[in-house]
């Protein structure tokens, strides 16, 4: 049995327990996404993931660990991983997403105030976690790109921006500062309502989670606001809510891109470097917010994406 409609049936048995199942379930069963690196299968009110394949268990049982236990994040209905054709798999409760055609009613108040918390995890709680995968993340999109070689304008510059970062940017080092409990890979498509629609905000997506600079979980969309790409009421409602519930990536008052410029130069690079290689992959030329990203790695590093 291939992995969706095995992923399917283990859905269904998490969301029918045995002792309870009905005859005939009349639930649908439906595909979520299929990507090399998650595959979700929702059955009724149950979410079953497949994680990415060499995700280490253990690492993803002490995330699950945090994600049961700190407010802020949504709680697995399992407590461990359970194995599927050699991937790691978890099981959620459903939520609503974010409405991607509202864009006036995405809750960025409500993902501040999550990543000040979850930011303001106590040191106690840390221990034995591992580190946020942000760093290690943006390096393997840098790395896909060069193996891909696609022979666009943007391919230089992107690789030039990247090789101007810090370090601890690039993953190769520790970064320096302060460290906190971080998402690792935040943007509007980790935050549900649970339950379904009457429920508070939570964040979800648990695989990057960890301990790393808390500017990091800022990064994108402080990069797409830098690129022009997240308008700048957005921006700032999210920052100001931040702050306001004592998030400690940036001052609470003041310029906060003495913190952010890094991160969000990396972000950049990881999302212009992932644009280039999709592009290439498909045989197609950039699309606006594409080229808008390869610009922003250009303007990095004095260069120019003309095509």
């Amino acid at each position: 049995m291939s992995l969706l409609p095995a992923l399917a049936r283990q859905a269904k048995s998490t969301a029918h327990p045995r002792a309870t199942a009905p005859p005939a379930c009349p639930c649908a069963t439906g595909t979520l996404a299929d990507r090399p690196d998650a595959t979700l299968v929702r059955h009724a009110d149950t979410v079953a993931k497949a994680h990415a394949p060499g995700t280490d268990p253990t690492e993803l049982a002490l995330r699950l660990t945090l994600a049961a236990h700190l407010p802020g994040l949504l709680p697995p209905l399992t407590p461990t991983p359970a194995a599927l054709h050699g991937r790691p798999v978890t099981f959620w409760p459903y939520g609503s997403p974010v409405d991607p055609d509202d864009p006036a009613a995405a809750p960025w108040e409500a993902a501040g105030a999550l990543l000040a918390g979850l930011h303001s995890t106590p040191a106690s709680a840390l221990q034995s976690v591992p580190p946020m995968r942000g760093p290690a993340k943006a390096a393997a999109a840098v790395a896909r790109l060069r193996d891909a070689g696609p022979r666009h304008p943007g391919t230089a510059l992107v690789l030039c921006a990247w090789a101007a970062l810090p370090a601890w940017a690039r993953g190769e080092a520790a970064a320096p500062g302060r460290r906190a409990l971080c998402h690792g890979d935040f943007h509007l498509g980790q935050l549900i309502r649970h339950p379904v629609q009457d429920g508070p905000w939570l964040l979800i997506d648990v695989d990057d989670l960890g301990t790393g600079p808390p500017a990091w979980d800022l990064a994108r969309p402080a990069a797409w606001f830098a690129c022009g790409l997240l308008p700048a009421d957005a921006w700032a409602r999210l920052l100001a809510a931040y702050r306001a519930a004592g998030g400690p990536a940036v001052p609470r008052n003041g310029d906060p891109w003495a913190a952010l410029d890094v991160p969000a130069r990396a972000l950049t690079v990881q999302t212009a470097a992932r644009a280039l290689t999709k592009a290439h992959a498909a045989g197609r030329p950039l699309d606006d917010v594409e080229d808008a990203l390869v610009d922003a790695c250009a303007r990095m590093v004095g260069g120019s994406s003309a095509q």
